[in-house]
């Protein structure tokens, strides 16, 4: 049995795991994301990496990290880390492996999570697949003829940033309109409050999932309401999947794709967001919906990324 460990770090917290060759996390921690970041966070996740060691009673020598932002093509360097204070710029690998004692692969969370579907998840069947991560903002991952495609220089697959519409919100990128300003969590919540702004006598019943304040609600919340059948919940819902179904259109006529995967705490809401996307993507898709992939949600959860990251430290 070939063991590995993944390291999957976040804004909020680390997910640590050691997984088996058949994808089956065996041991696994977690730790909160040290504010400060840089070198107590680097610190950090060597003591996971020696403690699941230990648990384990192994010396694994397989050991990824998965953390959001771009990483260099070569898999060492956080080339920009967007929320993680001081990681932006270091060689991970390097400072990593004098405190491990192993060479450490560093990779992009989305990409991470979609070669964790891939290999283990909703995608074992595909070999040309598009992997969205819809959460505060929205991720990417591409796998195709059966390898994770990364780009000339390992940020491949942004598709959150790809333009909707040129006059659009402001993104935290710079640029107006992009897919994730429709679509991942602050959109859905900007598809609430404008519902509300239009018919302030149905937010009762929606505000009363949260503390009863439009700031106390959350997805999860407003996923509850749709489920059952708050229509301001539900209609936020069907705005978000319209716009997804219609980016996912020109992610299919250029990639042509054999599955889309959903993964994220948005994508967690299920067919109430799936179905309405489906129907746009073949409403919008060019050449009257020929060849359309399957829409399906992800099925790995929160273990997509440690998973992934250790499979692709294997080598």
């Amino acid at each position: 049995m070939s063991l590995a460990i993944g390291i999957d770090v976040g804004g909020t917290k680390l997910l640590g795991g050691v997984v088996d060759d058949d994808g089956r996390v065996i041991a696994r921690l977690r730790r909160e994301t040290p504010r400060e970041g840089g070198s107590a966070l680097t610190a950090l996740v060597a003591e996971l990496v020696h403690q699941l060691q230990e648990d384990t009673r192994e010396k694994i020598s397989k050991i990824g990290l998965s953390a959001a932002g771009f990483v260099s093509a070569d898999r060492e360097r956080m080339l920009a880390a967007t929320n993680i204070a001081g990681w932006t710029g270091v060689n991970l690998a390097e400072e990593l492996e004098p405190l491990i004692g192993a060479r450490v692969i560093v990779e992009n969370d989305a990409n991470a999570a979609c070669w964790g579907e891939y290999r283990y998840g909703a995608g074992r069947d595909s070999r040309n697949m598009i992997f969205l991560i819809l959460g505060t903002g929205l991720g990417g991952g591409l796998i195709t003829n059966g390898e994770l495609f990364r780009g000339a220089h390992g940020t491949a697959a942004e598709f959150g940033h790809m333009r909707l519409n040129a006059s659009g919100p402001l993104c935290g990128c710079g640029a107006r309109g992009c897919f994730e300003q429709y679509c991942a969590g602050p959109a859905l919540m900007r598809h609430v409050e404008e519902s509300i702004a239009a018919a302030p006598e149905r937010a009762f019943e929606l505000l009363r999932y949260g503390d009863g304040t439009l700031s106390g609600l959350t997805g999860k919340h407003i996923a509850a309401a749709a489920h059952d059948g708050d229509r301001i919940a539900t209609t936020a819902f069907k705005i978000t999947g319209e716009w997804l179904g219609l980016g996912l259109a020109s992610l299919v006529v250029t990639l042509d794709p054999d599955l889309i995967i959903l993964g994220g705490g948005v994508s967690e809401a299920g067919e109430i967001l799936i179905s309405p996307a489906r129907e746009s993507l073949r409403r919008n898709a060019s050449f009257s919906g020929h060849s359309l992939p399957p829409l399906v949600a992800a099925s790995l959860g929160n273990d997509a990324g440690l998973i992934g990251v250790a499979d692709l430290a294997r080598g």
